[in-house]
């Protein structure tokens, strides 16, 4: 995978979980702990979504990038999954109009002055509040603290970075016409539309170097009110694009049930099988992402739809994924919603691992 070289085709795909203190967003012992025991030798773990500031935090709670301190914590997560033989690439990101002004006290950001609709329980349409379109000025900013944002993970000592363009936020929002409105040369045609997202990759590898940077994007994930008329076209424009700065890899979302009531059409009746349509538009690993099972990743795999897949919630109720796949062991599948995005140790570091010897979990 780029400069990566991985001793399987299984990641940890990036998984917000807000175990930090909301006020400092400092990576701390129990995050060590919770991306150590996830540790396959010669796999890869995605860090949870990053923000490269606090004004673009849409999960306060989540382990920030902006400050030297988070930088520090990170450190020590880092090492502990080199320890144990791991790669571990960060995922940054801008929350960009998801951003949670309430709890930041900053201004929301976003390409245009958009807000996500909803529905309630009763069915009835709600909209967030009305974010600020950017400003020029703004823009070099984000751009810039994604600069240091990478500066800082290559000090921690990441494999990698990976580029958070997917579900709704920021970078996202830049790249599907139905959130990017502007008509300055961040906006309007496919080349502007993806001009920020260029120019931040471009900054990535300068970095990192272009075998270790990577990207995720969501083609017709409906998410906080996403939608592109076409998304065939958008993505394999930039796709070409990745593919012709050589980055390490992409991870491509495929079409989701659970996304909520949408007043667009389905994200299926667009692509149906997202990995499959932009297999030859990118030369890079391609990661498949969203809903798989052990059999659906290997049937991609096999097909040449995809080279690599990251599992999400297997991975929270599993610690020791990769070894109960590699030997036919029994999956748990009993995760618990209720602790995804918050708590202490119940529902994060408390998951069991399999005892061969006992042929069940302990």
């Amino acid at each position: 995978m780029g400069e990566i070289t991985l001793s399987n085709r299984i990641g940890m795909a990036a998984l917000t979980r807000m175990r930090t203190d909301p006020k400092t967003g400092i990576p701390n012992d129990l995050l060590v702990k919770y991306y150590s025991e996830r540790t396959e030798e010669g796999g890869f773990l995605l860090t949870e979504a990053s923000p490269v500031s606090n004004q673009g935090n849409a999960f306060p709670g989540a382990a920030g990038i902006w400050t030297r301190e988070q930088m520090e914590g990170w450190k020590k997560v880092v090492d502990a999954v080199h320890l144990k033989g791991g790669k571990i690439i960060l995922q940054i990101y801008h929350g960009g109009r998801a951003a949670k002004s309430s709890e930041t006290g900053e201004e929301v950001l976003a390409p245009s002055a958009l807000p996500i609709g909803s529905f309630d329980k009763e069915g009835n349409l709600i909209e967030s509040p009305t974010p600020k379109e950017m400003t020029s000025e703004d823009i070099q900013l984000v751009k810039e603290q994604f600069k240091q944002g990478a500066i800082r993970a290559k000090e921690a000592g990441f494999d990698g970075v990976q580029l958070h363009g997917a579900n709704g936020y920021l970078i996202d929002e830049f790249i599907r016409d139905g959130t990017n409105q502007r008509t300055d040369e961040y906006g309007g045609s496919i080349e502007n539309r993806m001009r920020l997202i260029l120019e931040i990759i471009d900054d990535l590898i300068s970095i990192f170097g272009k075998g270790r940077v990577g990207m995720k994007l969501s083609p017709v994930g409906r998410f906080q009110d996403m939608f592109d008329s076409n998304p065939l076209e958008t993505y394999t424009y930039l796709l070409n694009k990745l593919s012709e700065r050589g980055i390490a890899f992409v991870e491509i979302v495929e079409p989701s049930t659970f996304e909520g009531k949408s007043i667009h059409p389905s994200g299926a009746s667009q692509i149906s099988i997202t990995a499959k349509a932009f297999r030859t538009a990118f030369k890079g690993t391609l990661i498949t992402n969203q809903g798989h099972t052990p059999e659906t990743a290997l049937e991609f795999i096999n097909k040449g739809w995809a080279d690599v897949v990251t599992f999400g919630k297997l991975y929270i109720a599993n610690p020791d994924l990769v070894k109960r796949i590699r030997n036919g062991w029994e999956l748990n599948r009993k995760w618990n919603n209720a602790t995804f995005y918050h708590g202490g140790e119940k529902g994060y570091v408390d998951y069991p691992h399999f005892n061969p010897d006992a042929k069940q979990d302990q």
